[in-house]
């Protein structure tokens, strides 16, 4: 069986969970601060640019984006998987990358941006 799309992002973002534990930590702490404020849902999306916002935190900027927009589905899964009392909290699609053939290309950085 050939990688797909979906199993190479996760592994990219296993890989920057790993070098930025940070980032997880920072995702469940604001993540549960909404919950907190009485929230039933809410958006991934918006913990990760609550994220950028506030903390420096992930990647530099300049070699690595500090936070790849593509690891937000799976951040949102492993925080309901890890805390399964708050499955749904996070709205998430069928993965379609998963019927995808891997890219076997490097991560895009800053520097591919003029």
């Amino acid at each position: 069986m050939s990688l797909s799309r979906k199993d190479e992002m996760r592994e990219q973002c296993q890989s920057f969970h790993r070098s930025h534990p940070e980032v997880w930590d920072l995702f469940v702490l604001y993540s549960r601060q909404m919950i907190d404020k009485g929230h039933r849902q809410y958006s991934a999306q918006s913990v990760f640019e609550r994220i950028r916002w506030e903390k420096d935190a992930g990647g530099d900027g300049v070699d690595t984006f500090k936070l790849n927009n593509n690891y937000v589905a799976f951040y949102a899964r492993r925080f309901m998987t890890m805390y399964p009392q708050h499955e749904g909290f996070f709205r998430t699609r069928e993965q379609k990358s998963k019927d995808e053939f891997a890219t076997h290309q490097n991560e895009l950085t800053p520097r591919d941006y003029a």
